[in-house]
């Protein structure tokens, strides 16, 4: 069949490393014909819009990127993709300059004109560059303002369902989309793909991503063939608001809080941090102080919410208010006052580490395929710091756009390959096929069981039995997922898009939980209750995923390359 277009690149998303992939491609080559798809509206959905705290980077003549390199690394626990964790920090200064002259970015200032930097938690320098604690809106406006300035056309509501190949199966012609205004498909072939749709754990009881956030990018990667790495490892952010009944619930209060001197308390009133952590707190890492709340709630002391709680009244009502308003607000939409009082929180299902392997040019496994952002894997290891997310994306969109406008400099790559006969013809038919089913599973069950199993057993701390038992309860929501029924038609049918979010839901649970059981011990983000400890003399190694052709994943571990530092100058290295 005939593609609805046919363009130089298309690019997947529209969250920072998107728009800034396709600034920057644009101006290399201002004849490129690129195309933008969002599941969104321009500029008003994705993770990047909803970051708070801010993006780390090198400015002040006493840090240096060497600090920020060890402080990633050691928050990575030593087995962070070093090239890539370099490109970070070296190019996160270039980048954020960029941003306020290219893009137009303003962030805070200190009183003589400098860019403010904040602390944040597991870093040996304040160097969070940040506006107020509304960065992400800052960032998001300014970058789809000069998207519209370079008239980069945009599909509006449409999100991806499917990456298409080639006959052979190597290489991404580009990739069918769903447009839930019209409810109609839409095939695009380009010369080069862009994955940048964000990644958003959103297959647990409590996640801080947005509702339309459902991993689409990670599972369409995994499904075409792509290398995939790290997936055990599961950002969980310590303080997601616990709202009962809300699809809000999760939504963050960022680690400038505890940066500022906030303190947690169990249900009993005891500020548990520091028995877990007595020499930094709650500023320790985000995989600590998560660890310790959920420690804290399994063993009886919960707060009657259910979680625990965060003080930040004693640092003065004028501060909170002034440092963060958008918090306050936040709380104060659900009767909670941050300036004045304890506000509930828990464990929030946050960010992958985990995603497609790439190279420092966003290259790859497949042909003609380029990934930023969260959906791709390797720059943070086993556990991100607070505010090198937002700067993994800039960085990595920024180095995107560069990398695919010099792919697309040479004639022979400009060249736009046939997909696979029927492929995309075969996949419409499949993906539809719940809206002429009747009696077969709801996609808001089928969501809800995904969630809770994953909560349980593919959670915060994990166990075999348990991941075990995961993967058997995965393979039969698996056939309810495949036999679901959707009423209603195509277009605007939320049902509908639940049914897309699940398929991609199940295919990123099984990746995580089948590579939760390969590391056999507790590292980062990953906690494992039957391996308590880490073992630098066993668990340097990453472990690498791709899809079998029973389409369950086939894993290799392959070890750390210390290419820029050793594991001895890891491990000595203090925040």
């Amino acid at each position: 069949m005939n593609a609805d277009y046919k363009v130089d690149l298309l690019v997947l998303g529209m969250g920072a490393a998107a728009q800034l992939a396709a600034i920057y491609a644009h101006d290399a080559d201002p004849d490129l014909n690129i195309l933008i798809a969002t599941k969104a509206l321009k500029g008003k959905g994705g993770c990047s819009r909803m970051v708070q705290g801010g993006f780390n980077v090198v400015l002040d003549p006493g840090d240096s990127h060497e600090k920020h390199l060890m402080d990633t690394l050691k928050g990575g626990q030593y087995i962070n993709d070093q090239d890539l964790a370099l490109a970070l920090v070296e190019q996160a200064t270039p980048t954020v300059k960029e941003l306020e002259t290219v893009c137009g970015c303003f962030f805070d200032r200190r009183p003589d004109g400098h860019i403010h930097q904040k602390a944040f938690a597991g870093q040996c320098f304040d160097r969070t560059v940040h506006k107020g604690d509304l960065t992400g809106i800052e960032i998001i406006s300014r970058t789809t303002e000069q998207i519209f300035k370079r008239r980069i056309p945009v599909l509006e509501e449409t999100r991806a369902v499917e990456l298409l190949l080639d006959a052979e199966g190597s290489t991404v012609t580009g990739a069918l989309l769903y447009n839930m205004r019209s409810g109609a498909f839409v095939t695009v072939e380009a010369a080069a793909t862009l994955v940048a749709t964000g990644g958003g754990p959103t297959q647990y009881r409590f996640h801080a991503p947005g509702p339309e956030k459902s991993a689409d990018g990670i599972a369409m990667l995994y499904r075409a063939g792509a290398l995939m790495r790290d997936m055990e490892m599961i950002q969980f952010h310590p303080t997601g608001l616990i709202i009962p009944g809300s699809v809000v619930a999760g939504a963050l209060l960022e680690e400038g809080l505890r940066g500022a001197g906030a303190h947690l308390y169990n249900g009993e009133g005891e500020r548990y941090m520091l028995k877990y952590a007595p020499d930094v707190a709650e500023r320790a890492t985000r995989d600590v102080v998560s660890r310790s709340a959920y420690l804290e709630m399994m063993a009886g002391r919960a707060c009657p919410e259910g979680g625990v709680r965060i003080d930040a009244a004693h640092l003065g009502a004028d501060f909170v208010l002034k440092s963060f308003p958008g918090m306050a607000e936040r709380c104060a939409q659900f009767k909670y006052d941050l300036a004045h009082g304890m506000v509930p929180v828990s464990p929030s299902a946050h960010f992958f580490m985990g995603g497609a392997a790439i190279g420092v040019d966003c290259r790859a496994s497949l042909d003609k395929l380029f990934v930023a952002g969260e959906d791709a894997g390797g720059v943070h290891g086993a556990n991100r710091l607070g505010g090198n997310g937002i700067g993994e994306s800039c960085v990595y969109g920024r180095l995107a756009g560069k990398s695919i406008a010099a792919y697309l400099s040479r004639p022979e790559n400009r060249r736009i390959k046939d997909s696979a006969p029927g492929m995309a013809k075969e996949a419409m038919a499949r993906i539809s096929e719940p809206l002429s089913r009747r009696g077969g599973p709801s996609p808001f069950d089928n969501r809800r069981e995904i969630q809770e199993t994953n909560w349980v057993k593919v959670g915060v701390v994990r166990k075999e039995s348990a991941l075990e038992e995961a993967l058997t309860d995965f393979a039969g929501l698996r056939r309810d997922v495949e036999r679901a029924s959707v009423s209603g038609r195509q277009a605007y049918n939320m049902q509908f898009n639940t049914h897309l979010d699940t398929l991609n839901m199940i295919d990123v649970s099984v990746m995580a939980a089948t590579s939760a059981l390969q590391r056999q011990e507790t590292r980062g983000a990953h906690t494992r209750e039957d391996f308590p400890v880490q073992r630098d003399d066993y668990g340097l190694f990453n472990t690498f995923m791709w899809r079998g052709e029973d389409g369950l994943p086939v894993f290799e571990k392959r070890e750390v390359v210390f290419r820029h530092k050793s594991l001895e100058a890891c491990q000595k290295h203090k925040k």
